[in-house]
């Protein structure tokens, strides 16, 4: 079978056909990407960034929650060595997810492997470790981030263009969107498991707690370590074989749609 896979991966119209393959399974999630990016412009233009850094940030990063944090934090006169620790810390998961995306990618082309990690996010990760085996190339993951990376940079220029004709109200109330999507992406993952949503709840009351102690920049980086701890220790000790919770929400999403 690795034999096969290989040379079916080596042949160039197998490589072309995965691509697209992978496209194709991207584009679920265009609207949410276009969405989350139109309101990361406007916020962003209002924090003091010009429409051109706005889309060299989104072109560059890649990363919604903390191109969001940065920029709001930046809002509030934060200094760049805490905007840099706040980030650096909300995207340390991508180490585990790109390490889960590299072991299933078959093949070793070390390039395309650099530029497929440049694009994992939370959707491109769900997305691609609920395909089969059979689709786990890394030319199906180039499709796939083609498709949310274009999304995500065409959606951040709409809003800047958009951003002068917008009535202030709606462009004010746009900022709820990245709470939105966190929400969205939370909730379904809560169901039916108490331990992550006591998880969630502790997190989110030690989160409010130290909003009258911490500044705001503090607040997210402290709430987010003790997140991550609270986490490890209530999670640590489920049943050995039982299905880990993240991916299976991932699996139900994936194949509903």
């Amino acid at each position: 079978m690795p034999l096969q896979n290989s040379l079916s991966e080596n042949n160039p119209g197998n490589r072309k056909a995965q691509y697209f393959q992978g496209m194709k399974a991207g584009l679920p999630v265009v609207i949410g990407f276009i969405s989350v990016a139109f309101a990361f412009s406007i916020m962003a233009l209002q924090s003091g960034l010009y429409s051109w850094e706005a889309v060299m940030m989104s072109a560059m990063v890649f990363a919604g929650s903390s191109q969001m944090i940065a920029v709001t934090m930046a809002d509030q006169g934060t200094g760049i060595l805490t905007i840099l620790l706040a980030t650096f810390i909300i995207n340390l998961r991508h180490l585990i997810m790109s390490t889960c995306v590299m072991n299933r990618i078959k093949g070793d082309n070390t390039a395309l492997k650099l530029l497929a990690a440049f694009g994992v996010t939370d959707e491109s990760f769900a997305i691609f470790t609920t395909t089969s085996e059979e689709k786990a190339s890394v030319y199906y993951f180039l499709g796939l981030i083609t498709v949310t990376y274009s999304s995500w940079v065409i959606g951040t220029a709409m809003g800047c263009a958009a951003s002068s004709i917008l009535p202030p109200i709606l462009a004010n109330s746009l900022n709820i969107t990245m709470y939105a999507m966190f929400i969205g992406l939370l909730v379904p993952s809560l169901k039916g498991n108490l331990r992550l949503t006591a998880v969630v709840f502790l997190t989110a009351v030690f989160s409010f707690t130290m909003r009258f102690i911490l500044d705001s920049a503090w607040t997210i980086i402290s709430a987010t370590l003790i997140g991550a701890v609270i986490g490890v220790y209530i999670l640590s000790d489920e049943k050995e074989g039982e299905t880990a919770i993240l991916p299976e929400t991932h699996r139900e999403r994936t194949e509903s749609i």
